[in-house]
């Protein structure tokens, strides 16, 4: 691999990269090798193994051998690993930042803030195990009415590539936190950071409990529909959700699902200018180059303030320049493979085609030195309209489209016309209107004078095709349980 010479690699990228299940790293019995691509430079970051079929059976069959021991640890005590494997996380965190930075091309400084993060919340559900409480139904004297709350068995995970490292030590905590064993598919595009916290972790957790089995498009889907996974959780497209629910049915299992979005931010015409103009930048999440569900890739604005917030966006995106992920003064990385570029830049010449007004960027960046890489300058376009597909499909790129309205009842039809509900944002100072829009916008996560925030311990999660169930709270954790209602006949037997 080849990096500027001012980013040297401080860290080695991971050497494991085989499979990992049963507390053994394994050599595919069915699948192969893929290449892996820097998004910066377009070179090799070399070759990952490839599960097919027959070593997801292995990889369910050891998980499902383990989940009979782990289930039966006292919940203190799969506290206690926890919080011991987030101390693992944070004594490696630049590592793991670094791996993401070089395989997924996000910044450097922003994959600190993901492995912090997902440390928080192997700590935050190793405090919640004591939660998963059943209750109590009284029935009269003669007998006694109760539920407890059980692991579901092994559950799969299946991670984007946006956030690699984040989502598959995060979105692990709350199942292995319940007792269930885990398998987590990491993104194909970028499973490095998985196989590292697996090297990481080894011996922490009983042989079988975590595994990761990297592979293509047929691993989750012989994932999703194996009949000894008890439940699978995905972040990732509505196509890949549909295709997750529809494997699931098969055997009727639960599914977890947090997908795309065509997330509104919405403007009122008392709301500030400059607060909603630095609002509409932070929401779009230009630093991963938008490659974010919950982006809020429609600014829609009053008349009233509509042209002065867009002479602010010009300017303040400024400060969003592509750069070498790895380089820890850059503030934009790159997207993640050519086939995500080309198909930004494809929503980029429809929008030119259908009208829309180019404020900024537009095309791939100019600098010699990314040449080789996939970015994409930020791009804002104005004079966007609902029938425009800028208006209407989730981009997944750094394309933002500014829209007018002046009618609220106008507005609310346009913010709820798309088949997504994940985010919304609402900038007024007027509190009884914010909360009556809040009420009216079909989103799952409402930020009000906000935007991009999550705060651990609150429900996140979408309505519509966004997704089901929520995650980064108690929900989560008591998603991965199941409920068993016990019944005790108190009568004595008849002499």
């Amino acid at each position: 691999m080849t990096l500027h010479a001012k980013t040297a690699p401080a860290f080695e990228l991971p050497q494991r990269r085989s499979l990992y299940f049963g507390g053994a790293w394994r050599e595919p019995v069915a699948g192969g090798v893929a290449e892996l691509v820097n998004p910066a430079t377009g070179g090799s970051l070399g070759q990952v193994a490839q599960a097919g079929v027959a070593d997801v059976d292995l990889a369910v069959a050891a998980a499902r051998t383990a989940f009979h021991e782990w289930k039966r640890v006292r919940p203190a005590e799969r506290a206690r690993l926890l919080r011991h494997i987030a101390g693992i996380v944070r004594e490696h965190a630049r590592e793991l930042a670094w791996i993401d930075a070089v395989d997924g091309g996000n910044p450097l400084h922003e994959m600190a803030g993901d492995v912090a993060n997902a440390a928080a919340q192997l700590d935050f559900f190793a405090g919640l195990v004591t939660e998963m409480k059943g209750s109590s139904v009284p029935l009269g004297p003669d007998s006694v009415n109760f539920s407890v709350r059980e692991p579901r068995g092994v559950v799969a995970r299946i991670i984007p590539f946006n956030h690699p490292f984040m989502f598959c030590a995060a979105k692990s905590a709350a199942p292995l936190a319940a007792g269930n064993s885990v398998i987590v598919k990491p993104p194909d595009q970028a499973p490095l950071s998985a196989l590292r916290f697996a090297e990481l972790i080894e011996g922490v957790l009983p042989p079988g409990v975590f595994n990761v089995v990297p592979g293509g498009r047929e691993v989750g889907a012989a994932l999703a529909g194996h009949p000894d996974v008890a439940m699978v959780a995905l972040i990732g497209s509505v196509n890949a959700g549909r295709a997750v629910m529809r494997a699931a049915s098969e055997t009727i299992k639960p599914v977890l699902l947090e997908l795309g979005g065509k997330n509104a931010l919405i403007a009122l015409p008392d709301s500030d200018p400059d607060e909603v103009a630095a609002g509409i930048i932070a929401g779009m999440n230009f630093t991963w180059c938008g490659q974010s569900c919950g982006s809020t890739s429609r600014a829609i604005l009053h008349d009233a303030i509509h042209d002065a917030v867009v002479d602010r966006l010009a300017e303040r995106v400024r400060a969003f320049k592509p750069g070498d992920p790895a380089d820890p003064a850059t503030t934009m990385g790159a997207l993640i493979s050519r086939e995500q570029c080309d198909k930004v830049l494809g929503f980029i010449a429809d929008a030119n085609r259908e009208g829309a007004t180019l404020l900024c960027g537009g095309k791939r960046t100019g600098d010699p030195a990314l040449a080789g890489g996939f970015f994409v300058e930020p791009t804002i376009y104005t004079g966007v309209t609902a029938q425009m597909r800028l208006a209407r499909e989730e981009v997944f790129g750094p394309v933002l489209a500014v829209m007018r309205w002046s009618d609220e009842t106008e507005m609310l039809r346009l913010v709820n016309s798309v088949p997504f509900g994940l985010t919304c944002s609402i900038w007024t100072n007027d509190i009884r209107t914010a909360h009556r829009l809040a009420g009216e916008v079909e989103a799952g996560f409402v930020w009000i004078n906000e935007v991009a925030r999550h705060f651990l311990g609150t429900p996140f999660g979408g309505v519509k095709q966004s997704g089901l169930g929520r995650e980064e709270c108690l929900d989560e954790l008591i998603s991965y349980t199941q409920e068993k209602h016990i019944h005790v006949n108190l009568k004595r037997p008849a002499r």
